[in-house]
């Protein structure tokens, strides 16, 4: 190598770039002011800047405690031959023919199915993998880079009402006017197909191989497209053989006009085993074909037509598809009709004796089916007409004309009844599945999808063989010393005293139910508590409702029964035992949980009794002295204190939830919870801290909101506490749990939801470094894992950590529970991130004793339980409000707040000070 002295000397400058020599810098005149728009970025805004995004960490090492087993996986191993072929990747622009974009879902669909049909030759016969919105995808390139094209759909279903008209257009069905002579409705698209990217296929087998590139994550979505692509044809041919064949096995009934069509999911995994097609059972709920007015009057749980709520049936009815007779012909609802059918008018041309010129007259949606159409209506009349039209161009027809089509999506909100049902009809024992689920795979025909085999793909037939282990379950501890035996996941409080029991005093039961007798009730409640170690001394008072306002709304009925309370008690009382009528989806419920909790700061339990035992009244006790403060069981780990790492220093657990409203309420708030450990060296014992933020938001937005020198975000309510109820001492590790969150957010979880828990702590104290874990925890996903040739499920404690998970990050998966009901899904734990360092044995092992500290119970639950509680709480306090009314009431109540840049979301009522560091949610 030449030395540097052996080096040509650099060229000269050109004159117009010669360097600025010390001298003359200072002959320089200043620069000139930035202006506002370009203000110099402050110094601690640039540290932000200039941070490095943290990355999700890679597998640190397997687990080895627990008892080995062998199980199988319903995923499929997926072989790929080397190929040097590449995904092409189009860019997909649709516009209607005066070139406005084309919004409709489904639309794009049929039009690139149009299109390839159509344009066959000059598309070269390239088979598509299309995602349905903007992103197309080939093997090997288009004959051209730009490719625009013009489609013409001709759909008679289309629901447009162009060529033919009916009442409220000018021109109903089968009018007197001569029709127009095409006997389809067609409409014109342009499609425009741009080149965006070149996919390298060989990135898939890197990717097993451990080397991901940056095209690693849009070649398994690309193979993703093309089997969802296959299985959405395969599937829809399957359920609509079972459907039109009336294969009952595949569709349940409901209620309410509701039916659970069962399918099934498949999607493409990237696992240590190589990549594996995951295929399991779904449920989708659908609307019950038929006549309109019977689902309406299901829907609404009423006996005749008379008594429906048409508000609520127009709310039902929007957006689905119906056919209407005698023309068989489908259109989409838009609405109902203002007046009833034989009062709605619209204006009807005729031609006019033999001069020829059209003449409007006005006639009622009801004489003109009658009297010019010559159909017999029996009772559509009195009732609203189904709108298919325009908001300015409505078209009618009269309701018993109406069916609705099958196989409609039904997107509204289940109730706890239609849950039941569903849960109880579709369950499926493990052998059963694994038959079903071997079907499915020999009918899926993937062998003959053209773009699988292009890509080299085949994929075996059977399951895929994982070696698992059961870890050994906690050791719980009862009153007394005693030591609390396990099986199968489950135990009991026969002859046992609660660790901690509490001390029921100061107390009344308000009784909101006519059918049940509270005296009992108490005699019982006192007498079973004795037999736990809970002292319950006699109530204050029985408190009846008064039956002249048991018909009132539920706020009266409430404010009313605390009138009582407050006017016959000599003091506040500690502790309210409320008995309600319903046990689920009681009107009462959130009121009275408001009143006492948000207002008065008294502890309650709400019950519903039908058949009171022992076993109800311990699951009662239960919730109320973990309510008033005590503990029923305690880890013997955590009474030692030997938990390893968790023991050693002080330690608070966080769990993060976001719940939502129900699908298809999209003006709903979200409402998040962080619930906390307390009282270290426990780890049973909680609090939370809730808060509302806008619909389907699923980041926290309110982790940290400083505001001047004050910070009322849920953080600093969780690490107040905990100083206070643990010696005056900050956590030196924080290990958060956090559900509901897809892959695809792990990184906003990661460096967003993650930076305001660390701003949190440095807004307390500058100088407080504390280490953190992060684990999420996903239940909504599609791995099963069976014991071959057994008809029980897998075992509770069982752990998988190798051959289905991924290939370079950190996950497991955990069955802590029994599954007692169907086939048991196992709870997906991923570690983002780990600076206490945890073992992958000593984190299992917590995982797993913290799915045994939940204190509603005596059973060990199937994800931890600071998860569960944030669950339990934002459910609680979102019951404090009904927020289909917030609307109306939040101008008057004021108690709003914007979340994230969006419109005003009203504030949660804040619990009171008596209550808020109580297990409240229990």
């Amino acid at each position: 190598m030449e030395s540097q002295d052996d080096l040509p000397p650099p060229p000269p400058l050109p004159p117009s770039v010669e360097p600025i020599r010390a001298e003359e810098a200072g002959d320089l005149p200043p620069p000139p002011p930035l202006p506002p728009s370009v203000e110099p970025i402050r110094a601690e805004e640039a540290k932000k800047l200039a941070k490095p995004k943290r990355a999700l960490i890679a597998r640190p090492g397997y687990g080895k405690r627990g008892n080995p087993i062998n199980l199988v996986t319903n995923h499929f191993k997926v072989s790929l031959k080397t190929t040097d072929e590449f995904f092409h990747h189009y860019y997909v622009n649709l516009k209607y023919e005066d070139d406005r974009p084309v919004d409709g879902k489904g639309v794009g669909r049929k039009v690139i199915d149009k299109l390839q049909q159509t344009y066959a030759s000059e598309l070269a016969h390239k088979d598509f993998a299309y995602d349905g919105e903007k992103s197309l995808f080939t093997i090997g390139a288009l004959p051209q880079v730009n490719n625009e094209f013009v489609v013409v759909l001709e759909d008679i279903s289309s629901g447009k009402t162009a060529a033919n008209g009916s009442p409220g257009n000018g021109s109903p069905p089968g009018s007197d006017r001569k029709r127009v002579k095409r006997p389809y409705q067609t409409k014109t698209f342009k499609v425009e197909l741009s080149f965006a990217a070149k996919i390298p296929m060989s990135a898939i087998a890197m990717a097993l191989k451990g080397q991901e590139s940056e095209h690693t994550q849009e070649a398994i979505r690309v193979i993703d497209i093309i089997l969802r692509q296959h299985s959405a044809k395969q599937g829809c041919l399957l359920v609509r053989q079972s459907f039109f064949h009336n294969n009952p096995s595949n569709f349940v009934d409901l209620g309410g006009g509701v039916m659970g069509c069962r399918g099934f999911h498949s999607s493409f995994r990237a696992t240590q085993s190589g990549l594996s097609l995951n295929i399991d059972v779904s449920t989708t709920m659908i609307v019950k074909p038929g006549p309109v007015v019977d689902f309406l009057l299901a829907n609404q749980k009423v006996d005749h037509p008379n008594r429906i709520d048409w508000g609520k049936a127009k709310r039902a009815l929007k957006n689905l598809r119906i056919k209407t007779s005698p023309a068989n012909t489908e259109y989409k609802i838009v609405g109902l009709s203002d007046r009833n059918c034989h009062e709605q008018m619209f204006s009807l041309k005729q031609r006019n004796g033999g001069s020829g010129d059209p003449e409007a007259i006005e006639i009622s949606v009801y004489d003109y089916f009658v009297k010019n159409r010559g159909i017999d209506l029996r009772y559509s009349g009195d009732f609203p007409c189904i709108n298919v039209g325009k908001p300015n161009r409505p078209t009618y027809f009269p309701i018993e004309l109406c069916s609705l089509v099958p196989l409609q999506r039904y997107t509204k909100s289940l109730s706890t009844l239609q849950r039941s049902s569903l849960v109880e009809k579709s369950r499926q024992k493990p052998l059963e599945r694994m038959s079903v689920l071997t079907d499915v795979l020999k009918r899926s025909s993937y062998d003959t999808e053209p773009m699988l085999s292009a890509c080299g793909i085949s994929i075996a037939q059977g399951f895929t063989q994982v070696a698992g282990r059961v870890l050994q379950p906690p050791k719980l501890k009862a009153g007394n010393g005693e030591d609390i035996f396990t099986r199968n996941g489950r135990w009991n409080f026969n002859n046992k005293r609660l660790i901690r029991a509490c001390h029921v005093d100061r107390w009344a039961v308000v009784n909101f139910s006519a059918r049940c007798n509270c005296k009992d009730l108490v005699r019982d409640l006192i007498k079973c508590g004795a037999a736990k170690g809970i002292k319950v001394d006699e109530p204050f008072a029985v408190f009846e409702e008064n039956g002249q306002v048991r018909r009132s709304p539920a706020p009266r009925r409430v404010d009313d029964m605390f009138e009582q309370v407050k006017t016959k008690l000599p003091g506040a009382p500690r502790f309210l035992l409320c008995v309600l009528a319903e046990r689920k989806n009681s009107d009462v419920y959130g009121p009275w949980k408001r009143k006492c909790l948000a207002e008065f700061g008294i502890v309650t339990q709400c019950v519903a009794p039908t058949r009171v035992n022992d076993q109800y009244l311990t699951n009662v006790l239960l919730k109320i002295n973990a309510k008033l403060g005590g503990m029923n069981s305690l880890l013997q780990i955590e009474t030692s204190p030997a938990i390893p790492l968790v023991s050693k220093v002080p330690t608070i657990i966080l769990g993060m939830d976001v719940s939502h409203g129900s699908p298809g309420q999209s003006d709903i708030p979200s409402i998040a919870a962080v619930v906390s450990s307390r009282e270290w060296p426990l780890v049973s014992k909680y609090r939370a801290s809730v808060r509302s933020q806008s619909p389907k938001l699923e980041m926290i937005d309110s982790l940290f909101k400083p505001q001047g020198k004050e910070d009322d975000g849920l953080i600093k309510e969780c690490l107040v506490d905990f100083y206070t109820s643990s010696g005056k001492r900050k956590p030196e590790q924080i290990i958060i749990f956090r559900d509901g969150v897809s892959e695809s957010q792990f990184n906003q979880v990661l460096n967003i939801e993650l930076d305001q828990i660390i701003e949190a702590c440095k807004f307390l104290d500058e100088t407080w470094n504390p280490k953190f874990t992060l684990i999420v925890a996903q239940k909504n996903h599609h791995t099963k894992f069976f014991m071959p040739g057994a008809p029980d499920n897998v075992p509770p404690g069982t752990v998988v950590d190798n051959a289905v998970c991924h290939p370079r990050n950190y996950d497991f998966y955990m069955c802590a529970h029994a599954g007692m009901i169907g086939t048991t899904r196992p709870t997906h734990y991923h570690i983002l991130h780990d600076e206490i360092h945890f073992t992958a044995d000593d984190l299992q092992d917590l995982v797993h004793s913290l799915s045994y500290v939940y204190q509603r119970s005596t059973t060990a639950i199937s994800v931890v339980s600071p998860i569960c509680y944030a669950h339990l709480a934002a459910a609680q306090v979102a019951q404090f409000i009904k927020f289909d009314e917030m609307s109306e009431t939040s101008s008057s109540q004021g108690g709003t707040h914007t979340s994230a840049g969006s419109a005003p979301v009203q504030e949660l009522p804040r619990l009171h000070e008596k209550v808020k560091s109580s297990m409240f949610f229990c």
